[in-house]
């Protein structure tokens, strides 16, 4: 479980790396999307690790919230664009 952990944090360090570094908008939403993927997966591992039932419901919230975030940045990015 320790490397899932591992291989998670290397994907929000990448995600970092293109929010910091992208080129275009859709780069930065596309790891702000990941970052509540990743987020939401961190949770559900550490739910598992120490059994606790509670971090799983924050995770569903987690993966939620980060879907409502990213329709409201396309839309904003739509509205800039027009």
């Amino acid at each position: 479980m320790m490397w899932l952990a591992c291989i998670l944090l290397l994907s929000v360090g990448a995600g970092l790396w293109r929010l910091w570094r992208g080129p275009t908008r859709a780069d930065r939403l596309m790891a702000v999307q990941l970052f509540g993927t990743s987020g939401a997966a961190i949770l559900m591992l550490l739910a598992q690790a120490q059994d606790q039932p509670a971090l799983l419901d924050a995770a569903l919230v987690l993966a939620l919230l980060a879907a409502v975030v990213c329709g409201a940045l396309v839309q904003l990015l739509r509205r800039h664009h027009e």
